[in-house]
Parts: C-alpha cells; structure tokens; sequence
C-alpha cells in the first residue's frame, strides 16, 4: 500500500468528517435532544481517532480519544449535550483540524498548538468527572424499593421476561484495526468470556471489512454480538478487555437493560440488516421470539388475513418496547439511504480531473482545426464527418465540465460559523438564511470564492447589522438576518449576501470620496458610483478599527479576488432596509463560448454572453469621434487598432461588437467579425497578467493565438475615458488607455 496516497486519503477523509462534524455541533445547539446528531458526531471522531492510528499520528490519537469518552457519555445519556458542551467541542473540532492541518504540512513535533489542546483535554476531562454528577438532570433515576418511577419505561427492560427466556448480558465487541498488531488475538477474548459463563448467541460482524483492493493484512476489521450467561459482575466483564479498550469500541449491556442502553446499541450498528436482525444483534429479541412472530405472520397470510408488519406483531406480543423499535425502524432506514449515497458517488482526485478537461480542450482545437481544413478544401463529406465529430466533443465537453461542478451549498454552510461566532462576539443575535445551495459552480470557482464571501459576511455583521436595542427602536426584530443566497442567470452564477441592517449612508461614502480625492464636490454621481467607492483600496467610513473591519481592506479583497474569476461585483443599498452584494461569476472557467473577431493579423475573443449585438460601420459615422450615436444612444468606443498598436491601416468599413456589463455598454471597433466559436482558456504568464484589459488566452484550429479580452475593466475603462474627455476635451485624459500606454503594445504575436 502506497502510504503517501493513503495519508492524503485520510487527510481528506479528515476533512470531509470535520466539516460534517462542526455542522452537526451547530444543529446539536438548536436540537440538543436529537440522539442522531449526536451520534454523528461521535462516528466522525472515532473514524479520525482509527484512521489516525493507522500512521502513528498518536497526538490526534490521544486528543480525539479524550473527545470520544465525552461524547459516548452524551451518547449513552450521561451528559445532555447543551450550548455550553457544543461550544467546546466547536473548539474542540478546531483543534483536531489544526492537527490533521500540520499533518498535510508536512509539520511534525509540537507547536503552539499543544497549549490550546491542554486547555480543551482538561476542560473535557472536567465534564468526563462532572459528568455522573450532573447526569441526574438528563438521566431518570431507577426506582429503589418501595418507590415508583417518574418514567417506567426508563426503568423497565426493553422487552417483557418471558419465564423461558434465561437473563443474560448482551457484548457488542468492535475490535480496533490496531488490535492484532499490538499482539492480541480477537478470538482469544471470546475464550475468556467462556471461563465466565456460557455464550448463548454469537454473530461476527463483517461491515467493517473493506473491499480487496483496500484490504490491510495487518489491521484488525473484526467485531462480534454475543449474549453472555454469566453470574459475573460488569466490572469483571469489562476487565476482560482493559487492554484493547482505547482502540476499540467495547459495549456491555447488564441483563434487563435500561430502553435507552438499547436504544444506543441500535444507533451504533452499521450493517444493512432486516428488522429482526437489527433487534436480535442488539440484545432486545432472542432468536426463538423472532421465529414466533414470523410464524404468526405466515400463518395470518395463509389464512387469508392481512399480516401485520413485524414490528407490531412484536409489540402486540409485548417482546420489544415502541421506542425500540422505532429507533430500529430509524437507524434501518438512515443506514440504506447512507448506502445509496456511497454507491451514487465516487472520490476523484482533482489533478485527474484537471488532465481530463485540458485534454477534452485540447480536443476541441484540434476538432475545430480539423473542421477547418475540410471547409477550405470543400470536401462536403469530411465537413459532414467532422461536424458529427464536433457534436460528440460537445457532449464529452458538457459531461466533462459537469464532474467538476459541485453545489454551492457546501461553502455556504461553513458560513454558519462564521455567522455564530461573529455575531457572539459582538453581542448581536444574527440568523444565517441559506437559498439556492443546490446552485452548481466550478469547484474551482467555489473554492476561490469563499475568500471574498468572507469579508462580505463579516462586514454584514459588523458594520450593516445593527445592536437589538437600536434594531428595536426602529421597529425591527432583535435578531438581524444574513442571507446568502445563489441562482443561474443567463449563462452565469449569481451569489447575493444581503442583510436586513441600516444600509450604506449616502453623504457619508461621498465624504470620504472627495476627501481622499476621488471625485469632486457637486460632481453629478448616481447611487451606483457613489456605493462603488468603498471598493478602492483602502476607503473605509468606520469610526473605529476593530479585529473584525474597518482598515479598508475587505472590500478591495473582494473585487480583485472576483475579478480575478472573471466574475464582476455590484452592491445596492437602501438606509432602513439593509444592503445587497451581488457577486456575478461565470459557470467555468476552463471552457467558454465565445465570439472570435479580428483586427489585422491579431484575433480576440470575447465571452459570447456578454456580446449584445454587432453593427457596422463606416469612416462618416464617427468622423473621428470616440462615441457612436447608436440608435439615439451614445455609445463609447474601444478602438482595439490603437488601444494594443495593432500594426496595419483600417479599411473604410469596420465593425463594432457592442457588449455590456452591468447594465453599461461599449463598442469594440474591429475589422472582421468571425462569428461564435467554443475555446479553451489558458491563463497568462506571470509576465503578462498586468496587461490592461486582458484576461487569458487561446489556440485557434489553425494553431495561432487569440487574445480573449477582460469585458469588465474595458467598459469600465471606456465609460471612465468617456467621463474624463467631457471635462477635459483637449484630448486623450491622463490614465486613459492612449496615454498611459504609448508605443508599441502587447498583440497576439507576443504571447
């Protein structure tokens, strides 16, 4: 077995589990009752606790297993898992990501970390020996003589005594994969119990067993349900096992159990099994009950009668109690649907992902070449061939791009941490609403996007949600809302962060504007230009700093990290009413659907969907003007001949490719017009990424480069130009493109 590739699995794993386990710490807070919950919890630190044995990582050993022993109290009903234990064991789930963090770096021997986990170790052991103390409020006491219990059926076995029916303990034994290399034999315990007593029923359990191909010889996958006679004590039962305990999870149920002691059984089974299996492994059912209630069954149908279900036959006969069932019923159904998921999914290391989509693009050039060549030679079968070629790469290309999209619902629940501990801190009580998670998006694009998302978050918080009593004042409720919400639009994935706050003030964003210089008093600003000021960097209208916000930072962050995803952000607001971030991003960003223009010899692409129409043009229409009247509006010009020193006069007639951005729209001025072509997207070299108004590169089918340009900053930067040339109309405004950029400038040629 490959150790570096298994470790990564297990650092994944490690992942995946964490995540699942801080989402269930923040439903225990709102359901602290839900006994599901909270064993998931304790499933996802016992497969960290095992999986982490396996290579020696004995600090996340040690740690998880002190977590372990509390949750099994919450599990059993020892301990009532509150706010307060919640709490610590978000702290607690931190921790555990900072170990298996240091791991993935390749990080060994202690750190400052280790202080923060002897806090936490000695906080849970203070719960572990508090635990029986304060268990008396979770747990109802059993009956002394003469009294009468508060709840009989906590007291109660979990099934009625038949005379027949010897009592015996019931050991659900699930050995550790360490067990055998620490020199123990598994069958060598179920000999001792028999100098105990005698084992009446034994089931081994095979569900730990993994497939051939993930097979280890030396690890230890065996478990067992038995049922014990014995007139032994539980401490001497238990002592059997002192020796493998930390590495294995050991049960032992006393004869006449407690309903909850077998409910808890039920909730720890794994297997795919029937109703009665489930019943009969846990302890609550003997074998010769659940033939009888299966005869029953047989013997209703063959006299034409409707059978009951088995479940309320065993009721009826008074073998199993409700909630026995119930949770039974429950766990059979949770572990099916468990099964269906791992058979419907399957992990896929992303570089292979990654291969498999440069390749498809690397397809589709040579496709579009090879399309290309039959259309000059006029070879009408070829061309036929190799359009039917170019439907089928479509269809690899649309299923390729489709294994890498992932719902956006994952990145909005780590918010829900965020959302709580934030809003802690700052004594506000905020809810966190969630639309849309179904939404799907580049997994690239969803991992690059929880930055931004963020400092969105975080700024609601802090700065756009107002205290309870200033809220209450107001007429509103106490409690502020922070809603993430996502949606497809045209082509493109919307992400919104809104909140129900005071909203963005006017007057105070366009102070601080003409204070730091960038606009001027009396200038003419709509809503929109005012509210895209407090993304320059630097401009903050916080009175105060905090840890949080207010060094002007944040929303710079933002927009470069979007544009930086070829995405474009836009913020609207209204004071009382709170204030929305609306994050526009495209679906991929390896394959794209775009329309192919030239001018002279150098070829450009832009995005198909930002394209809005194309008309020509002629010398007379703009003599000599940078704007177009187009139809009554005034449309600014990009003349790409003189923004990148395109050598090579234009001819009388050009083109002009008008395309939009939120809401603005400027013409591209060219030569030709190509038409739609789909195109593979390769980033820049590091030499070129500076380079105004570009955003990537690709190869056409007859081998040259196109240069697939940034829409957002080229309208930005026409409508800014167009703005600057009004009120300096002697010429090219300085930092306009003409000026900034003069002699020869980047072509295709020279990437």
């Amino acid at each position: 077995m490959n150790l570096d590739t298994a470790l990564q699995a297990f650092i994944v794993e490690s992942r995946d589990l964490l995540e699942g386990m801080e989402q269930a710490l923040l439903q225990i807070e709102r359901d602290p009752d839900d006994p599901e919950t909270i064993n998931a919890i304790f499933r996802a630190a016992h497969t960290i606790k095992g999986s982490a044995g396996i290579f020696g990582l004995d600090d996340i050993v040690a740690f998880t297993h002190v977590a372990e022993s509390v949750l099994d109290q919450a599990r059993g009903g020892t301990l009532r898992f509150d706010g307060e234990l919640a709490n610590l064991f978000l702290g607690v789930c931190d921790h555990i990501r900072a170990l298996v963090e240091r791991v993935a770096g390749g990080t060994t021997g202690a750190d400052g970390s280790a202080a923060d986990g002897d806090v936490l170790v000695t906080r849970m052991q203070a719960v572990l020996g508090g635990g029986c103390a304060s268990a008396s409020a979770a747990v109802p006491k059993t009956a002394t003589a003469g009294e009468v219990p508060a709840d009989p059926d906590a007291a109660a076995p979990a099934a009625t005594t038949d005379p027949s029916r010897p009592d015996h303990w019931h050991l659900s034994l699930r050995f550790g994969p360490d067990t055998i290399r620490s020199g123990f034999d598994p069958l060598s315990f179920i000999r001792y119990l028999t100098t105990l007593g005698v084992i009446t029923r034994i089931v081994t359990l095979a569900d730990a067993v993994p497939p051939l191909s993930a097979l280890d010889p030396d690890a230890c996958h065996l478990g067992f349900e038995l049922a014990l006679r014995s007139d032994a004590d539980k401490a001497t039962i238990e002592g059997a096992f002192d020796f493998v305990r930390d590495d294995s999870q050991i049960r032992i149920l006393p004869p006449r159990s407690k309903v909850s002691e077998y409910m808890a059984l039920i909730h720890a089974q794994t297997e795919d099994l029937r109703l009665g299996e489930i019943l009969v492994r846990c302890g609550t059912l003997t074998r010769v009950e659940l033939d009888a209630a299966i005869d029953e069954q047989t013997a209703a149908q063959c006299a034409g009668q409707a059978a009951q279900p088995l479940g309320q036959v065993l009721v009826a006969r008074q073998q199993v109690h409700k909630e026995v069932l119930d949770a039974a019923l429950a766990q059979q159904t949770q572990i099916r649907a468990t099964r269906v998921s791992e058979a419907a999914s399957l992990r896929v290391d992303a570089a292979k992902l990654d291969h498999l989509i440069d390749l498809v693009g690397e397809l589709i050039i040579a496709g579009a070449g090879a399309h290309l060549i039959a259309r000059q030679h006029k070879i009408k079968d070829l061309v036929q061939a190799t359009s039917g070629v170019t439907r089928l790469m479509e269809q690899v290309r649309d299923t390729a791009l489709g294994l890498r999209m992932v719902p956006i619902g994952g990145t909005f629940q780590r918010f829900e941490r965020v959302v709580r501990d934030v809003s802690r801190e700052l004594g506000k009580e905020i809810a966190l609403e969630i639309s849309g998670a179904q939404t799907e998006l580049d997994k690239g694009v969803v991992e690059k996007l929880a930055d931004p998302l963020t400092h969105l978050v975080r700024n609601a918080i802090d700065h756009g949600i107002e205290s309870a009593p200033v809220r209450e004042q107001a007429g509103k409720p106490a409690r502020g809302t922070v809603r993430l919400h996502a949606r497809h639009e045209a082509g493109q994935v919307v992400v919104e962060v809104a909140d129900d706050g005071g909203g963005l003030s006017r007057e105070r964003i366009l102070a601080k504007a003409i204070d730091r210089g960038l606009t001027t008093d009396g200038a003419a600003l709509s809503d929109e230009e005012v509210f895209d000021f407090i993304f320059q960097p630097g401009f903050s209208t916080a009175e105060q700093v905090s840890n949080l916000s207010g060094r002007g930072v944040g929303m710079d962050v933002v927009k470069r990290g979007i544009a930086a995803l070829r995405g474009t952000v836009a913020l609207r607001s209204r004071v009382g009413a709170g204030t929305t971030v609306s994050i526009r991003l495209p679906l991929t960003l390896a394959i794209i659907d775009g329309f192919l223009m030239v001018v002279g010899k150098s070829a450009y692409v832009v995005p198909l969907g930002a394209v809005s129409e194309c008309v020509e043009l002629a010398r007379q229409d703009t003599d000599g003007r940078d704007w177009l009247d187009l139809r009554g509006e005034v449309l600014p010009l990009v003349r790409l001949r003189e923004l990148y020193g395109v050598e090579g006069e234009a001819g009388r007639r050009q083109n002009v490719v008008v395309v939009q951005r939120a809401g603005q729209r400027v013409g591209l001025v060219v030569d030709q017009l190509m038409g739609e072509l789909q195109t593979v997207i390769k980033p820049l070299g590091r030499v070129f990424q500076q380079v105004r108004g570009i955003a990537g590169f690709t190869i056409l089918g007859n081998g040259s480069v196109a240069l697939l340009l940034d829409i957002p900053s080229l309208v930005l930067q026409a409508v800014q130009e167009s703005d600057q040339r009004c009120s300096h109309p002697g010429g090219p405004p300085a930092g306009s493109p003409h000026a900034s950029m003069p002699g020869r400038r980047p072509t295709p040629a020279h990437y």
